[in-house]
């Protein structure tokens, strides 16, 4: 289907930096990455969630990295799992020398907090070496006390200021392959200290609204603020944080970039919240079929429209489209298909996406 000018948005330029394989920045998709929720001293628990999130279509993956046995586990996980891993530590540069060894694509460390600046050089060092971006994350929680001082509370102008002093730190090391977060649970502090930097820098930007809650609570905030920055250009890789399921965050992130024609991946569901025009079980449907589709990580528009009021019209734009009648009516590329009964509609429904999606990858 043809994006029309309004749809389409201008990205912010930056810099490009490679975590892995994956490009973040410089034009690249903006990837979508999560954290693992489990104890990285339990290696086969953090393996299997890596491993869910990767089917999830999860292009990053952060492990937290809070010990030197940690580190070690983070070596074994490494081995086994084949997605770009960051690891995230916190104030012992030895930590961060040890997984750069091991094999960490990314460390997410402030190098305001590692001490003397001789531990935060041979930490840099490191990564130069090793060619491993390093992500500062300023978070509204955990601001320097001079900071939280001088501005009386959390604040945007106090998140740039923050994440500055860490740049200023990189900067006199001359090492440019950087990202940045500014993240707070407040939306409108969040988008108001990433529209500050965006302009200052030209390193890529990390999204995320921190602590935004559970999954329906949290979703609705993350689409939020992280809606604002993007449709404006700005981001170049996002988190949504949920207390809940990790996968449930890559879902998210993925449904917001869809939304906002940023980046396609799955299927795009189109389905009405129906009424009592319906010809079938719409909302039973729509859930019975995301959840079967939800392995196929091509980008397909799939309607489900329960009557002939708005269906046709729907279904003529989607990739393939259903709409309720008498009989019900499956569209395929645009055009009428073919005829589909109650008792067969999901099933015909699963069917022929995966045949178009067959088709597309030339089976």
């Amino acid at each position: 289907m043809h994006k029309p000018d309004y749809q389409t948005i201008q990205r912010r330029v930056s810099r490009q930096i490679m975590v892995g394989d994956v490009p973040v920045g410089g034009g690249a998709p903006v990837s979508v990455q999560s954290m693992t929720n489990t104890e990285t001293t339990d290696v086969e628990a953090t393996v299997a969630q890596i491993e869910a999130l990767q089917r999830a279509g999860a292009d990053l993956v952060r492990v937290s990295v809070p010990s030197m046995e940690a580190a070690e586990a983070f070596g074994q996980i490494r081995r086994r799992v084949d997605l770009p891993l960051i690891s995230d530590i916190h104030f012992d540069y030895k930590i961060a020398l040890r997984v750069a060894e091991l094999g960490a694509d990314c460390l997410r460390i402030n190098p305001g907090n590692i001490g003397r600046e001789d531990r935060v050089r041979a930490v840099v060092d490191a990564a130069r070496d090793r060619g491993i971006p390093i992500r500062i994350g300023v978070n509204a929680g955990s601001l320097e006390k001079e900071l939280q001082k001088k501005y009386g509370e959390p604040t945007p102008e106090a998140l740039v200021e923050s994440a500055l002093r860490h740049i200023d730190i990189l900067d006199r090391l001359e090492f440019a392959d950087f990202k940045i977060s500014l993240k707070a649970s407040d939306v409108f502090m969040t988008v108001a200290a990433y529209r500050l930097l965006a302009g200052q820098i030209e390193q890529p930007l990390h999204l995320g609204i921190t602590e935004a809650g559970g999954a329906r609570a949290g979703a609705v905030k993350s689409a939020i603020g992280l809606g604002m920055l993007l449709a404006e250009g700005i981001g170049d890789t996002i988190r949504v944080s949920l207390a809940a399921d990790p996968v449930q965050e890559i879902k998210v992130g993925f449904d917001i970039l869809k939304s906002l024609h940023v980046r396609a991946k799955g299927i795009n569901l189109i389905a009405c919240p129906s009424c009592s025009r319906q010809c079938f079980d719409v909302v039973g449907t729509a859930n019975a079929l995301d959840e079967r589709l939800e392995d196929i990580l091509e980008p397909l528009d799939v309607a489900v429209i329960g009557c002939v009021v708005n269906g046709p019209g729907e279904a003529r734009e989607a990739d393939i489209g259903l709409t309720g009648g008498e009989p019900n009516l499956l569209y395929v590329g645009g055009k009428p298909d073919h005829k589909v009964s109650d008792a067969d509609l999901l099933d015909e429904l699963e069917r022929v996406v995966r045949a178009e999606v067959a088709r597309r990858r030339g089976e």
